[in-house]
């Protein structure tokens, strides 16, 4: 029996800049970490020196595969979906091939994005949280995707939550309703590690000279919200991302 934890992400960088520290912190702790990456992030704004949507698409995986090496990650996939095309496609099936992941690598605990899309309200973010949340819900449902694997029902599910926008040149940031939190992880000897994982991908080095400043301010802590779990209880009694689960 073990403690396993999974996190649903859209693009290679958001195992590392968004859960990065919950997932450090859960392998130092012996637990099973795996990551599943929705997109290659070939559509991304910073290329690097890739020249085309498929060298970019190589480069993207192959610094996931280093991010997740320094996060100690015990799995690590990134599946085929379009880039910046969630959005447009079949929502079933995809939900249905991360119930699949579910139930293979049954995690007890979930991590993945709110509805607001995160830092950048990315709607790559949001399509991942809506699948994400759904999958958690039904991977334990026999009669969902029987051919999808042995039902498993995870026992918490939690969206993250960020005090900031990294919005430009838009007022979006400012009326956006944001995903609050009910758990602080202070991340201490995890925050400079959390940053060398981010820093990996090379190509995204753009990304974090732009939110360098927000960085400092911000990143002692990772925020979460509990927003689903197979005892219900005040969220005020939620301690730590395992805290109540039972290993399986």
């Amino acid at each position: 029996m073990s403690y396993r934890m999974m996190c649903l992400t859209a693009h290679p960088d958001d195992e590392s800049g968004a859960f990065g520290g919950a997932l450090l912190m859960a392998h130092d702790k012996g637990v099973e970490t795996s990551v599943i990456c929705l997109t290659e992030g070939a559509a991304g704004s910073f290329r690097g020196a890739a020249t085309s949507d498929e060298e970019l698409a190589q480069l993207r995986r192959d610094e996931f595969c280093a991010a997740s090496k320094l996060l100690n990650l015990t799995h690590s996939e990134i599946l085929n979906y379009p880039d910046g095309k969630l959005d447009q496609q079949n929502f079933y099936e995809l939900t249905g091939m991360l119930v699949e992941k579910i139930r293979k690598y049954r995690p007890q605990v979930v991590l993945t994005f709110g509805g607001d899309g995160g830092v950048n309200l990315h709607r790559d973010h949001t399509i991942t949280s809506l699948a994400a949340t759904a999958a958690f819900h039904w991977a334990g449902r026999g009669q969902l995707f029987s051919n999808a694997g042995k039902p498993y029902a995870p026992q918490k599910l939690y969206y993250a939550s960020t005090p900031w926008i990294s919005v430009y040149n838009s007022n979006e940031g400012a009326t956006t309703a944001r995903v609050p939190y009910s758990l602080s992880l202070e991340l201490g000897q995890w925050k400079e590690r959390k940053i060398e994982a981010f820093k990996m991908h090379t190509t995204q080095r753009g990304v974090l000279e732009r939110v360098r400043d927000f960085i400092e301010k911000y990143m002692n802590d990772e925020c979460y919200l509990l927003v689903a779990t197979r005892s219900p209880r005040p969220l005020t009694e939620d301690q730590a991302l395992f805290a109540n689960v039972i290993e399986d």
